[in-house]
């Protein structure tokens, strides 16, 4: 058996017996949202959950779905919110969403950037302006020029997020670039030189970076870009270990079938744990090698990382 099949589910039962950790939701903190659905405009190589423009496992949410989540989030005490997808702009009800979500807390989309054109990035700037809370667009770039980001996320499309990023800094916002580390440690800090210096081009002098690793998943694991991870988190692992750096210690998922344990496994079957907010606050195996690269990393989804990862 080769190391690409240790994510199938009869692995993840097999591995549940040595010991592997579980880990329940001390506090709801962090809402995610799947509002693009599995729809994307890009296909990259390394999509951890493989969204493209064909993909509509999952589907598209609007207002309707949503807002019951955010009533139910306000009695829960949850303090920031997410959305992602999928691309979210492709979504035409995605204004309307954030504006409901900025009444009652801070907001952050994950977008290619490749659509953000002059009047979306005005009517972000506008929901920012009249809301107390903040509004972040997290922009995904893999590469400080067009060979090394569109290898991995297509012909054209670093341009176009270069494009979406310098419109949403003309209209005074400060997006956070987002990148996979799909090079070597020894590469890491000419890439982030490359990274500033590349923003520095485009007027935008008060950059902002997170640097997030690779995950072993979805397109990524499909196409073999990197080596397979074969870990688990075992209990011995958590002794001592701040769980506040596991997404799934403060945060749940909700895509248009249920509310899932966190914006990484919902792919899995296992990773759906209701219907509702308070019906999800139980503990969660972490039975996937995923939950290992959490692990290393910490906080890998909020916007800003631990051990060094983001940069502001």
């Amino acid at each position: 058996m080769s190391d690409r099949t240790r994510n199938t589910p009869e692995m993840s039962q097999s591995a549940a017996s040595r010991r592997v950790a579980k880990v329940g939701l001390d506090s709801l903190d962090n809402l995610w949202f799947q509002v693009g659905g599995t729809l994307c405009n890009l296909a990259c190589e390394h999509c951890f959950i493989s969204c493209s423009p064909q993909n509509d496992k999952f589907k598209m949410m609007s207002l309707a779905q949503i807002q019951p989540y955010l009533d139910e989030a306000v009695v829960l005490g949850v303090k920031e919110f997410y959305f992602t997808g999928g691309e979210p702009f492709l979504n035409d009800e995605i204004f309307d969403i954030l504006e409901a979500t900025l009444a009652i807390g801070p907001a952050t989309v994950l977008t290619n950037g490749t659509i953000i054109t002059n009047r979306r990035a005005r009517e972000l700037a506008r929901l920012e302006a009249n809301s107390i809370y903040s509004l972040e667009i997290r922009v995904s770039l893999d590469g400080f020029d067009e060979p090394s980001n569109d290898r991995l996320r297509g012909k054209g499309s670093f341009k176009l997020a270069l494009n979406g990023i310098t419109r949403l800094v003309e209209q005074g916002m400060l997006p956070i670039l987002t990148a996979v580390q799909t090079w070597s440690e020894a590469e890491h800090e000419r890439m982030l030189a490359g990274f500033k210096q590349l923003l520095a081009d485009i007027g935008y002098t008060r950059p902002r970076f997170k640097i997030i690793p690779a995950l072993d998943l979805g397109a990524y694991q499909q196409n073999k870009i990197g080596p397979a991870v074969t870990e688990y988190v075992t209990e011995e692992m958590l002794e001592d270990f701040d769980r506040s750096q596991l997404i799934c210690s403060n945060s749940r998922m909700v895509t248009n079938s249920g509310v899932h344990v966190c914006p990484i496994l919902i792919d899995y079957p296992d990773s759906r744990m209701g219907e509702s907010l308070k019906a999800t606050t139980g503990e969660y195996r972490l039975r996937h090698p995923a939950c290992y690269t959490c692990y290393l990393s910490g906080a890998i989804c909020s916007n800003f990382s631990s051990g060094g990862q983001s940069e502001r």
